[in-house]
């Protein structure tokens, strides 16, 4: 069973840095299409950034810029660093595959807040 581990989150101010990382047993992130996620409380899950199989890279537009991310298909990880954090990227941060979606793992929390 696919398990997506994500970690990195915490409580940083406006204009503070967080790197955040994803793990997965049972599968492999070689070859696959990635994205971090985030979700806000009530609100739906978007797309923050993606990675395709080749490296190329898409964010929204609230987080380009800022946010950066990247792959270790060695370590089987997925990386987003993300820079001059806002309020307004509070939420928890989830990664999975982008065209078939996977278990959701617990996520990491990102607050933004002085």
């Amino acid at each position: 069973q696919v398990q997506f581990v994500e970690s990195g989150g915490g409580l940083v101010q406006p204009g503070g840095s967080l790197r955040l990382s994803c793990s997965a047993s049972g599968t492999i992130f070689r070859g696959n299409d990635m994205a971090w996620y985030r979700q806000v409380l009530g609100s739906q899950r978007e797309v923050v950034a993606r990675i395709d199989s080749v490296d190329n890279t898409y964010y929204r537009d609230s987080v380009r810029g800022r946010f950066r991310i990247s792959r270790d298909n060695a370590k089987n990880t997925l990386y987003l660093q993300m820079n001059d954090l806002k309020p307004d990227d509070t939420a928890v941060y989830y990664c999975n595959f982008v065209y078939t979606l996977l278990d959701w793992g617990q996520g990491t929390q990102v607050t933004v807040s002085s």
